[in-house]
């Protein structure tokens, strides 16, 4: 059984063939799968997707850094309101996103700390977006005193110190489909770091692995990112699939 810990099923990417999808997941043996909020506007559509597969899709919710604007303050009430009225596994998707934008630094740290603040008042897990962003996170977290915060860093890039950073501050590693392409340093740096802080995650529809890049990306590919980390760890898929899938359960508490 795999686990894909972070996947935007509700996209409109999906609008013609969710059902579809959520068929070649299940054949393909993913049958957990987190979904992370993005802003204010993805939460009904995010609602909708999960309940209507409750026992496979399991809800977060959160700002996501690029969606934090001028209102963000407005957005975040919003976020919370929704986040304490109904059962939500984790607080994500949050953190920040400096390759695009810099200009928004100063919000995008306060929403992040506000959002943060929350996980640990309600014992909730986050999946952390980190883009160009990974040292000022850590640094944030260490003196913003969120040192109980626990979750993902998502859509892991880092290099080797980075990660034994994370994980000694209690964070696990999310590896999508960049470990499968061609010039990836992340084979290497995983190597290195073991695989008991690892969770598989496609973040669909972004980010496909090979041989899909450039085309949509959806959680059935969870497989591809599996036999990609089962060849640098040199272990069979059933190992692999077990011991993710274990990591996931100690994150999200399911």
């Amino acid at each position: 059984m795999f686990t894909d810990t972070h996947a935007h099923v509700y996209s409109d990417e999906f609008d013609t063939d969710a059902e579809a999808c959520f068929e070649r997941s299940i054949e393909n043996k993913v049958s957990r799968i987190f979904v992370p909020n993005v802003d204010c506007q993805s939460i009904e559509a995010l609602k909708k997707s999960c309940s209507a597969y409750p026992l496979h899709y399991f809800p977060m919710m959160g700002l996501h850094p690029c969606s934090v604007n001028e209102n963000f303050t407005n957005n975040l009430t919003i976020i919370y309101k929704e986040l304490i009225s109904s059962t939500y596994y984790g607080v994500g998707e949050i953190g920040m996103d400096l390759y695009w934008d810099k200009s928004t630094y100063d919000i995008q740290k306060k929403a992040f700390i506000e959002q943060a603040q929350w996980a640990i008042k309600f014992d909730l897990p986050v999946s952390i977006h980190s883009r160009a962003a990974t040292q000022h996170l850590i640094s944030i977290i260490k003196e913003e005193n969120l040192q109980k915060l626990r979750g993902v860093f998502h859509c892991f890039s880092g290099d080797e110190n980075e990660a034994i950073e994370l994980i000694k501050m209690g964070f696990y590693l999310g590896i999508g489909g960049a470990v499968t392409y061609k010039n990836s340093q992340l084979p290497t740096v995983l190597k290195t770091i073991g695989t008991q802080c690892l969770v598989l995650e496609t973040d669909a529809p972004y980010l496909p692995p090979t041989p899909h890049r450039g085309k949509r990306n959806e959680t059935s590919y969870i497989p591809l990112i599996a036999n990609k980390l089962s060849e640098i760890f040199e272990i069979n898929m059933a190992e692999l699939a077990e011991i993710t899938t274990n990591n996931s359960k100690k994150i999200f508490g399911i």
